[in-house]
């Protein structure tokens, strides 16, 4: 599951600046109080975004954000969602860290997709980063079906072939084929939207 990032800004950790590798950049923000990071395509995005200062639109930890009793591994786990305008529409998911919204995997958007089916691939991506960076903490998701789909193994969508989406098939063929060949896995577990709030990795496109 490839991370179109190639460069990351850090704007508030142990060390600010341009890192070129999420390895290094973890090194800085890890466990640091309010850090402030982003990840971009190209080093040129990455000069211009870090000589800009870190965007007032960052998210806010859940704490600060909601006034309620948080899961006790928040600290320490990886929130995933999707987003599709549309069913099907453009569709993208994205991985962050549940403390502080801190962006670990966005990819997408692409054509004619569904929710469930972004769902799916965050769940499986965040599995294949764990597995890559030799972490194992706790993935929070929202949707139950993708739970489901990833603990059978299979991506039960009724998603039509369209030519557009053709991308998004590719997507969940290696998803599938990673779930087949690597025995890891991490504790998921089910986001309580109604105790909790949004999940911390929620688009805000309702």
């Amino acid at each position: 599951m490839a991370n179109k990032n190639r460069f990351y800004v850090v704007w508030q950790g142990l060390n600010p600046g341009i890192y070129s590798s999420w390895e290094e950049c973890l090194l800085q923000v890890k466990g640091v109080q309010g850090a402030k990071y982003k990840g971009f395509a190209t080093r040129e995005e990455a000069e211009v975004a870090f000589s800009g200062g870190a965007p007032t639109f960052q998210r806010k930890s859940p704490s600060a954000q909601q006034a309620k009793i948080l899961p006790s591994d928040i600290n320490s786990a990886i929130a995933v969602d999707a987003s599709c305008l549309g069913n099907p529409g453009k569709m993208e998911y994205r991985g962050v860290w549940a403390a502080d919204g801190g962006v670990i995997f966005n990819v997408g958007p692409f054509d004619d997709g569904t929710n469930n089916v972004g769902e799916f691939l965050a769940i499986v991506h965040a599995l294949a980063w764990l597995e890559k960076n030799g972490m194992n903490c706790t993935i929070y998701s929202d949707s139950r079906n993708a739970m489901l789909w990833v603990e059978k193994g299979v991506c039960k969508t009724k998603l039509a072939r369209t030519g557009r989406n053709d991308k998004i098939f590719e997507l969940i063929s290696r998803a599938e084929n990673w779930l087949r060949t690597h025995p890891f896995r991490a504790k998921i577990v089910k986001w309580d939207t109604k105790a909790w709030g949004e999940v911390p990795a929620d688009f805000g496109r309702k």
